[in-house]
């Protein structure tokens, strides 16, 4: 039996024993010694690594670490013209949105864009000019799941998974609504991001002058780019060779997830060194980065 092989049964003989005879106290410890021990041609592959300690970490993640901000929060008026919210639609690219009375602190729900629409098509029978006045956004509304920031993220998901509602509000000691989480953002703090059509179509991912020797960028940014940029050979060293964003490359010198406003710093042999800060992110994933790059290469 080759060396290979070995180190293969020995990592799936620890997955079974997860199984069979592990107590639960020692269970968090087993599986994270099979992560660390993931060598051999059967082993996981960065994705499933990338997966899977996320889903270990996902027990300590809270509402208030994945909710869109208060301030980031697009939603429709209950007293607005239905042209008006079929606008709104089409402006943000959502297919859900909460509706209010006046002020967000007073949430009736929220209205699908698939409700909206086949109301249209219902009430117009056929006619070639849709008649936007028929629709009653009024009896569209949906329920939505009202959660304190506190309450654990996985919490949330079960809740989501039983009643069939995938979008929550975030309320605040005091009743005012503090943010909003969907689906999507929960399962995103498992698999990592998830771009849709709409997502593309933000802007290009490029990396951003800030001043002498200081970018921005997305963590979406290739690695391709950034060495073309900053003409540091970053994919040379062995340890980067299979990645392929900066947000990969930060994750790899970090070997963790590094956390908003953290520094993380890379030094060339014989060359500079370059200042990798958070700008923006949660406690699963990163998404604007500054890069720095002190001293001249040599």
């Amino acid at each position: 039996m080759s060396l290979s092989d070995q180190q293969n049964l020995s990592i799936w003989g620890r997955v079974r024993r997860l199984f069979f005879g592990a107590s639960e106290a020692s269970l968090r410890e087993s599986i994270e010694d099979v992560l660390e021990d993931n060598d051999g041609e059967d082993s996981f592959s960065d994705e499933e690594l990338h997966m899977l300690r996320n889903l270990l970490g996902f027990g300590d993640v809270r509402v208030e670490d994945v909710m869109v901000p208060r301030a980031d929060i697009e939603a429709l008026d209950a007293d607005e013209e239905a042209s008006d919210i079929l606008g709104t639609f089409a402006g943000c690219g959502h297919s859900r949105m909460p509706i209010y009375r006046d002020t967000l602190d007073q949430p009736l729900g929220m209205v699908h864009v698939k409700d909206v629409l086949s109301d249209l098509h219902q009430k117009t029978n056929g006619a070639e000019k849709a008649d936007l006045s028929k629709i009653e956004i009024a009896k569209l509304v949906r329920p939505v799941i009202f959660v304190p920031p506190s309450m654990p993220a996985i919490d949330l998901l079960l809740k989501m998974q039983a009643t069939r509602r995938h979008m929550a509000l975030v309320i605040d000691e005091y009743g005012g609504t503090d943010g909003l989480v969907t689906i999507e953002d929960l399962i995103e703090e498992i698999v990592g991001e998830i771009e849709d059509e709409h997502d593309e179509e933000d802007g290009e991912i490029v990396l951003r002058d800030e001043g002498p020797d200081h970018w921005r960028a997305p963590a979406r940014l290739t690695i391709a780019d950034l060495e073309a940029t900053l003409s540091l050979p970053f994919s040379e060293n062995e340890d980067f060779e299979d990645i392929d964003t900066l947000g990969g490359l930060v994750f790899a010198i970090a070997g963790r997830v590094p956390e908003r406003g953290e520094m993380i710093s890379y030094q060339f042999a014989n060359g500079p060194e370059i200042e990798f800060v958070i700008r923006d992110g949660d406690p699963r994933r990163i998404k604007t980065i500054d890069i720095k790059r002190n001293g001249d290469a040599g």
